[in-house]
Parts: C-alpha cells; structure tokens; sequence
C-alpha cells in the first residue's frame, strides 16, 4: 500500500486561470525554447570525436560538455529566482539573448580551451531556458492538470535529442562542425518572437529586491571546486595531491559558508526551507540520479557507435534514436496516467529498476555487439527515463508553495543539472582513463597519436592498431555502464521513500485526503496512513 501524506498547503492555488486554448498557445513558445536548449545538449555529441581531431585535446573531452553542464547547474537557480522576482516573462528572453550569444561565440572558435568557454556562456543561458519553461508552466497549470502538459513537454525532449543526434551527425558529415551552433541561432530568433508575445499574460515581478550576490559566489566556488575534483582525479592530479586536496578543502568550506548565507539572507539564491519537505528533498535525489544516468553515460555512446560500431556521424545519431522514442512514449503515457489517476509513486520506483537494468545491459557490450543488440538496450534504458524525468520535477513542484515555484523548480532543476555535471565529469575520467590505461599497456603508435584519432583518421590505421583502440574504447564503455548502473540503483532506493501526496488543482486520487488552499506556510509532509 501506498503511504500517503498529507498535501502540502499553499499561498494561493496554483494556476493563474489560464483556459486550454490559452495554455497551448503559450506553451507554443516553450516548446520552442526547450527545443532550443535539448537540441544543442545533443547536437555536440556525434560531432566531439571530429572536433577533437581537428582542435586537438582528447584529456579535455569531457570539458565541451562539462562546461555546459557546469555552467547550466550554476545559472539555474539564480534564473529562477530572478523569476520569481523580476518576473518570468522578462528574465526567459534575457535566457534565450545570453544562449544565442554563446552559440554564435562557439561557432568562431578556434581551439579548445575558446570552445570550453564559450559553451560556458551557451550553458549560462541554458539554465534560464530549462528553469524558465518549467517554472512558468508550474505557476500556469495546478499539479493535477500539470502531468498532462509537462509528459507532452518531457516527450518534446526527447524530439529534440533525436534531432540533435541527426543534425549534429549530418553537419559533422557534410559541412562543418562549427555549424552544430551556429544551427541554434534561426531557431533561437524564432523562439524570442513567439515567446515575447505568448508570455505577455504572466504576471510581472517586483523589480525591487536584492539579489544575493553573495551566495550566488559562493554557490559558483564550492559546484566548481567540486567538479574540478570529479573531472581531475586520478587523472590530471593524483587524488591524494595538494591539488585535490586543496579543492575538497575548498568544496567544503564553500558549501559550508553557502548554507550559513542562505539561511540568514531574505531573499536567498537557494531558498533551503523547500527542503524541509521530505518529497521535495527526494525528488531531488531522484532527479540527480536521472541526470547522471541520462547525459553522464548516454552521452559517450557515440564514441562506441563511431570507433568501434563504425557508423558515420549521422548513423550515431540515428542509431540514438530507439531510446528517444521509447523516452517520449512512456513520458506522454506515464503524464496522462497521472493526470487521470493522481498517483504517480510507483513510476520513479519501475522507472529505477529499469533504469538500472539498462545500465547494467549496455556494460556487457563488445567488440562484436551488433546495432540491434545496443536498440534493445537503448528501448530498456529510454523506457526508465520516460518513468523518471516529469515524475521528478511534478513530486518537487507539487510541495512548494506558490512564492518559491521559481526558484524550487530551480533547486530541482539544479539538482538534476548537478547529477549531469557529475556523471559526465566522473564517467568521462572513468571513460578516458580507462581508455589510456588500455593503450598505455600496449604503448606503441596507438598510444601516441590517441588524441588526434577521429574515425576517419582511424579507418585509415593498421588493423591491429586500429583493433587495440577499439579495444580500448570498448573497455572505457562497459567501465562507465558499470559505474553509471550502481548510481541508478541509488535512485530506486531513494525512490522507495517518496509518499503519495494529493496533486492539487484537481479530483483526489481514491482514498486520499483533498488538497485545499490555505494561507499558512507548507508543512513538513506527515505521513496519515
């Protein structure tokens, strides 16, 4: 039997009136934006392997996506905080202008280390786009109705990362990997025009109060520090290094000095009182793992399919597509489910163990693994995340009240973001070391000239080198499944604890307790049965 909690009371009902029409209408426009920032999460992917070859830099692989996803984590609950008061409307087109901005930069650049910052000021916008579309969406729809729209929004993702995929490998193909961003910048202006005049109905901040600078900074040192440690263990600096040890110095006493000025400043960066509903802090949990799992280890199934599966650049994408799918299907049914029911504690629960069964598939692959056999494995994989990914962020939004909707679907979002960062910052070195570890033992040409090899440059090898890196990329795969199916596990244990708490804005679920408004503050969920 489920356990139910009591629901969470709020300063007002969620949603501001807003007919379906009106909601389809707006909703137009975020499609448009979270197309924007889930294309360009994916279009990199199938294009890395090219541009490592011609920018040089294999040991900062995972920095172009690192450093998206790092910057991204950091913005996401400034910019829904900044929602919350300066208004929604306002800061979400800032979001879409500072992504544009990025992608033209990236675009231009002409070695690695300009790629790795410029994708930095992509993912500074990235983080106002995902935050902004999830946020609005919260304040626009109660909880009940919200599963409804936010499973076609989640299937939207998945659209956009089997577009990515497909785009990315077709401009890597034909014409020049530089065009994986600068393909961002049509679709962005089209996505400012809509949304600025699909969002004039939301209602506009204060403009007056302060921002927390303060712990902005500190949230920016200790995410960093951390990261630095993740990405450079092991590999840069040994995990017993001055370096190391500098920066989990550095980690602590930043998250330390952070929690001590959010918890005394009036309008903190990260409101923590959202954690005090246990829900929350466990969707949150949920979400971290569903980050790691989907971007730290998906996003390194192109190096299999190119190296060893020797598909093209576009094949890899293609070849992405089974999971997309199956993430999109079981997103929409998985949403309406909800809506219809109002019980949703069982799908994180399915949602963990498949995904860990999905993990645990793909560590066993070979050199001999055949495409099919990698599609069955996405389809188990996808139909895991499509259970996971909008349950999350509606178990989180459905225990804050109104006045923190932006900046607690910021916290999710951050957490979520956190879990990426971290997976492909830990699975990448996981990936890269064991990789050289591999071709270090044989030495010789392979070992040499690693960093420089791209598919191309690999099909024109000796067999037997060209059969050592495979090898060795092989190897660096089942390593990181393997890692990436304990995190997963974590999830489903987590998953286990959440209790059934009535969606508000609609029929309760049988047997539960209604959900009513009120103008007290939302207690610590208590369980009544």
């Amino acid at each position: 039997m489920e356990e139910t909690a009591a629901p969470p009371k709020v300063a007002e009902p969620a949603g501001l009136g807003f007919t379906h029409r009106q909601i389809m209408v707006t909703m137009s426009g975020l499609v448009i934006a979270m197309l924007l920032a889930m294309l360009d999460n994916m279009i990199v992917a199938p294009a890395l392997p090219t541009i490592v070859g011609d920018l040089g830099g294999l040991t900062h692989l995972s920095w172009v996506t690192t450093g998206y996803i790092l910057a991204t984590t950091i913005a996401t609950p400034i910019w829904g905080k900044l929602g919350d008061l300066y208004g929604r409307r306002t800061t979400f087109l800032a979001a879409i202008v500072l992504f544009l901005a990025g992608s033209a930069l990236c675009g231009m650049a002409h070695n690695m280390a300009e790629l790795i910052s410029f994708r930095a000021v992509q993912g500074l916008g990235a983080g106002g786009l995902i935050v902004g579309v999830l946020s609005i969406i919260g304040v626009m729809i109660p909880p009940r109705e919200r599963s409804k729209y936010q499973g076609v929004m989640m299937a939207v993702m998945p659209v956009a990362m089997i577009g990515g995929p497909l785009i990315g490998g077709f401009i890597t193909d034909h014409l020049s990997w530089r065009w994986a961003f600068y393909v961002n910048l049509p679709l962005g202006i089209i996505a400012l025009i809509v949304c600025s005049i699909t969002l004039r109905k939301l209602p506009r901040g204060s403009g007056h109060a302060r921002i927390d600078w303060i712990g902005t900074g500190l949230l920016a040192v200790w995410i960093t520090s951390l990261i630095l440690i993740t990405t450079w263990g092991g590999t840069e600096y040994k995990w017993l290094s001055p370096q190391i040890i500098g920066l989990a110095v550095l980690t602590v006493a930043g998250l330390a000095a952070f929690i001590m000025v959010e918890r005394r400043q009036a309008e903190p960066i990260m409101p923590l009182r959202v954690f005090k509903s246990r829900n929350f802090s466990l969707a949150g949990g949920i979400a971290f793992v569903s980050g790691f799992a989907m971007f730290g280890a998906v996003g390194y199934l192109p190096q299999f399919q190119q190296f060893v599966q020797g598909s093209s650049a576009t094949n890899s994408g293609l070849l992405l597509m089974p999971m997309m799918i199956a993430v999109m299907v079981v997103s929409v049914l998985v949403g309406q489910t909800i809506s219809r029911t109002g019980r949703y504690r069982i799908f994180p629960i399915v949602g963990g163990v498949i995904v860990a069964g999905g993990m645990l598939l793909f560590s066993t692959v070979g050199l001999g693994t055949s495409t099919t056999t990698t599609a069955i494995y996405m389809v188990v994989l996808g139909a895991g995340m499509g259970c996971i990914m909008q349950t999350s962020t509606l178990i989180a939004q459905n225990s804050l009240e109104m006045r923190d909707m932006g900046a607690g679907t910021g916290v999710s979002t951050f957490l979520r973001n956190m879990g990426s960062s971290l997976g492909v910052s830990i699975l990448g070195s996981v990936y890269a070391h064991q990789l050289t570890s591999t071709l270090g033992a044989a030495g010789g040409h392979a070992s040499a000239s690693a960093s420089s090899f791209t598919p191309a440059t690999l099909r024109a090898m000796p067999e037997a080198v060209r059969h050592l890196f495979q090898q060795a990329v092989t190897n660096g795969i089942t390593h990181l499944f393997v890692w990436g199916s304990l995190v997963a596990v974590a999830g489903f244990v987590i998953a286990l604890f959440i209790q059934h708490v009535p969606l508000r804005g609609g029929k309760p679920a049988a047997g539960a307790a209604p959900a009513t408004p009120s103008t007290t503050p939302a207690p610590v969920e208590q369980p009544v049965g």
